[in-house]
């Protein structure tokens, strides 16, 4: 039963561009994840409703996304439980549902009762103050192993700053973010 979607093995989201680049159809991208969360939510049984908001104005914003979907009702504790794991799985398996070529993940995010937004300005926050130690003391700082995304905007707000360098080292789940100072060798 292919009930619309494209035939196996075809990126519905995706087209085949050089190495480098990657576009979302943003409209078909929306739809099909009002198809996904209609589905999901009514057989998860929760009591959550859902807005896809449009691209945000300030476009140039690191990491901004093009897609957010935002979750608020009664439930929305339950999606925030330990460090938000079902609304993240949620959004993983969104990504699947999409197809979603990985260079685009970023491009499509869920939040609920702010959780993303608040995480990522403590991230920035705590990404300064490591590095401030770090010029300070002229020892490395390591973050807990934490998500490519997590460590991608570490990387991302301490990229240019002055008397340090961050390089992620590890593998899997424990893959970590360093500060190190500028000068140290590895």
């Amino acid at each position: 039963m292919n009930q619309g979607h494209a035939p196996a093995g075809k990126r519905p989201f995706r087209k085949e561009y050089p190495q480098g680049e990657a576009r979302l159809d943003r409209a078909r991208a929306v739809e099909e994840l009002k198809r996904f969360l209609d589905i999901a939510v009514r057989e998860m049984g929760l009591e959550i409703k859902y807005e896809i908001l449009p691209p945000a104005a300030d476009k140039d914003q690191a990491g901004e996304a093009e897609v957010t979907v935002k979750f608020v009702g009664p439930d929305q504790d339950f999606l925030l439980e330990r460090s938000g794991e079902l609304l993240l799985a949620l959004e993983h398996v969104a990504h699947r549902w999409l197809r979603l070529d990985p260079r685009l993940h970023d491009h499509v995010r869920f939040d609920c009762g702010d959780y993303r937004s608040v995480r990522l300005e403590e991230l920035k926050l705590s990404a300064r103050v490591a590095a401030q130690r770090v010029r300070e003391t002229g020892q490395a700082f390591r973050f807990n192993p934490m998500s490519s995304r997590e460590r991608r905007i570490i990387h991302l707000e301490l990229n240019g700053a002055p008397g340090v360098r961050t390089i992620s080292e590890g593998s899997g789940d424990r893959r970590q973010l360093v500060i190190y100072p500028a000068t140290a060798k590895k």
